[in-house]
This record gives C-alpha cells, sequence and structure tokens, in this order.
C-alpha cells in the first residue's frame, strides 16, 4: 500500500489533544505506559525531539529500531516514534501477532519520497536496455518498502550508513554495475571511499529519465540515483570554512547523506552512531561542529557539557517530519490502543513485504 493511500485513510488529531498541558500529557502516557507493560512497546530514533524521546523504550536508528521490535516477541503493540519508511520495516520484521503504530502518518521522509515504484521501475527497463544485465540495485534502509522489494526482486540488498561501504563491495563482487537508491551523496561518498572515480559515477535523473554523466556508458560503475535528505544536504563548504576560521581547533564530523564536498572538508564523517559513538569516545575538553539533525546535536550538547559542540550550520532547522511526531500525537496513538480503536496501524502488503525482506535479509547475512 503506498503512503498516499495510508494517508488518504489517516485520521487526524482531535482538537482536544493540542489544549492539554504538557504536564497533562506526560502523566498520561505514563500511566499507559505503567497499564500496558510489556505489550507495550515504543522505539525512538535519533532525531526524535527531547518530549518524545523522554518515553522511548529503546533508542537508536531505524534498522536498529526495527530489529528491537522484533526481537521484543512480548510487545503486542509497537508505537513507532520515527517517520514512515522506518514502521514499515518494522512491520515487515515482526510478526502478525505485533502490531507497528506510526503516531502520525505525515511523518514521512522526503528522500524515501524521491525514488517511487514506478520511476524506479521505468528507469530500471531504460538502464538495462544500456547497460543490458550488469547491474544490482542497492537501496539505503532510507527507501519505502516497495523500493527494497524492487532491490529483493532483482537480486540486489538494502545498506545502511554503517554498513554501506560492505555492502557496496559484495555489489561489486555480483555485478558489474550499481543502481544505489535513493540517496546519491551516501552512494557517491561511499563509492568514493572504495576507490570508484567520480567521473565513473553517473546521476539517474527520475524526471528527464535520462543519465546525467559526461563518460561513456562502458565506463560507468555507479549509477546514483538523483535523491537526498533535505537535512543533510542543508550543510555547505562555506559552512566548515566558518567553522574554521572560527575555531580552528575544531574537529568537524559530518553524515555521509551530505555531499562529496562537505565530506572532503570534514575531518571524519560517519553514520549517526559512529558520530555518537566518537562524541562519547572524545576526550574531555574537545571541541566539534557536527554536521547531522539538529535534535541529536542539541542532545549531545546537553550529555557532554565537558565538550565544546556545536553545529555545523548553528542557523538549521531539525527533521521537520521526522517532528511530526509530538506529545499530543503520540498521547492519542496510546489513548486510542487503551480504549481498544487503535488507529494509523502500518500494514505492508505481503507481496511486496517478502520481496523487501529477500533485500534486508542479504543486508543481514553478511553482518
Amino acid at each position: 500500500m503506498s503512503i498516499t493511500s495510508l494517508l488518504q485513510q489517516a485520521t487526524l488529531l482531535p482538537e482536544h489533544y493540542r489544549t492539554l498541558s504538557r504536564t497533562d500529557m506526560e502523566s498520561r502516557i505514563l500511566a499507559i505506559k505503567k497499564k500496558l507493560g510489556r505489550q507495550l512497546f515504543i522505539p525512538g530514533h535519533h532525531y526524535q525531539k527531547d518530549e518524545v524521546i523522554q518515553f522511548a523504550d529503546a533508542t537508536g536508528d531505524s534498522l536498529q529500531l526495527a530489529q528491537l521490535s522484533a526481537a521484543n516477541k512480548e510487545a503486542k503493540h509497537i508505537v513507532f516514534c520515527g517517520v514512515h519508511f522506518m514502521a514499515e520495516t518494522a512491520d515487515m520484521l515482526t510478526t502478525e501477532k505485533q502490531h507497528v503504530y506510526l503516531p502520525d502518518m505525515r511523518a514521512g521522509c522526503s528522500m524515501a519520497d524521491m525514488a517511487d515504484i514506478y520511476q524506479t521501475e521505468q528507469a530500471w527497463s531504460i538502464l538495462q536496455q544500456l547497460f543490458g544485465d550488469t547491474i544490482i540495485p542497492l537501496t539505503y534502509v532510507n527507501s519505502t518498502a516497495a523500493i527494497k522489494a524492487f532491490t529483493g526482486h532483482y537480486g540486489g540488498a538494502c545498506v545502511t550508513s554503517s554498513n554501506a561501504k560492505e555492502m557496496v563491495k559484495w555489489a561489486f563482487s555480483q555485478k558489474q554495475r550499481i543502481l544505489f537508491l535513493p540517496d546519491q551523496h551516501l552512494g557517491r561518498n561511499t563509492a568514493y571511499d572504495l576507490g570508484v572515480p567520480l567521473e565513473n559515477m553517473a546521476v539517474w535523473n527520475p524526471h528527464t529519465n535520462t543519465l546525467e554523466t559526461e563518460q561513456s556508458s562502458e565506463n560507468i560503475q555507479v549509477i546514483l540515483w538523483k535523491g537526498h535528505c533535505s537535512v543533510h544536504e542543508g550543510f555547505t563548504v562555506q559552512h566548515t570554512e566558518m567553522v574554521r576560521q572560527a575555531h580552528p581547533n575544531m574537529r568537524i564530523i559530518v553524515h555521509p547523506e551530505c555531499s562529496r564536498e562537505v565530506v572532503a572538508a570534514a575531518d571524519d564523517a560517519g553514520s549517526t552512531k559512529y558520530i555518537i559513538d566518537t562524541i562519547n569516545n572524545a576526550p574531555s575538553g574537545s571541541a566539534w561542529a557536527i554536521g547531522t539533525e539538529m535534535n541529536l546535536v542539541n542532545r549531545m550538547m546537553l550529555h557532554h557539557s565537558d565538550k565544546q559542540i556545536i553545529s555545523l550550520n548553528k542557523n538549521f532547522c531539525p527533521c521537520l517530519t521526522m517532528n511530526r511526531i509530538d506529545l499530543p500525537h503520540l498521547l492519542w496513538s496510546l489513548e486510542s490502543i487503551e480504549q481498544g480503536k487503535p488507529h494509523n496501524r502500518i500494514q505492508v502488503d505481503p507481496h511486496i513485504a517478502e520481496e523487501a525482506r529477500s533485500s534486508l535479509e542479504r543486508m543481514l547475512a553478511r553482518g
């Protein structure tokens, strides 16, 4: 089922939830958590705001939280505080007796939405004509279930920002070329780190159905889908230059969803987990400019008062779609479950789920 059709089914937050005080909402959430006990599991993504993350039973990245949901066999109700594709993955990995809910169905991901299955199938047909059977598809887990199923169907796999290098190596052991969906920056940064020249990478533009490159087709090794994360694309080389000027001794660490130019200008780059671990293990008194989502950066500032931490872009906003999940929506979701009238359940079509799981399983088989 598409995000669009699910949104059409979604009900809007009842207005009275907006009139409740924060104290009232927090006390109600705590009471429901106590009442439902182990039947309820609330995973919270790192990018959620503090008012929501305080109630999370586990925090982590999208795949980690989906795996924790699947491992928690006692939980009948999984209220996923993240975005749509994350809840889809949790639904695909959990049992039929476990139900996954998204507190606000508008919590999508602009990157995931940049590659829909119709565009992808059309691109695949054209690319097969151009390159023959020499391409294997990889998709970032930040993609819809339908795109994951597409990669599963054609022998490909999912990747995370943590294991992207290992999965790209694996993909090149299978085929001569890779189609990397939907984030061009993670694909470009990963392939470049593995020694693929930038000139051997082309960008597929789904709006014009054209391959953007000046190279001859025989030299193309990586085809990058023209998608991006609106949060991480907001960091620029100019931001790194301003930090270098104002804080000469400060190290810059960014997420690989940032552009190639920003990653090259930074001191280090890695997944959300890598960034968190790096800051956790950094010596007291060290100074860091972090290029990732603002809620997470603010939380690291709070937890590491012994270190100087700033955002690489001090004027940057948090992920707007992730932030659609707030206390009123979380309370509404929990009360609907308590009353036996749950809403906003995420259910992936069984056929799509089967092929998508094969894509996830190929990745998980490689650790």
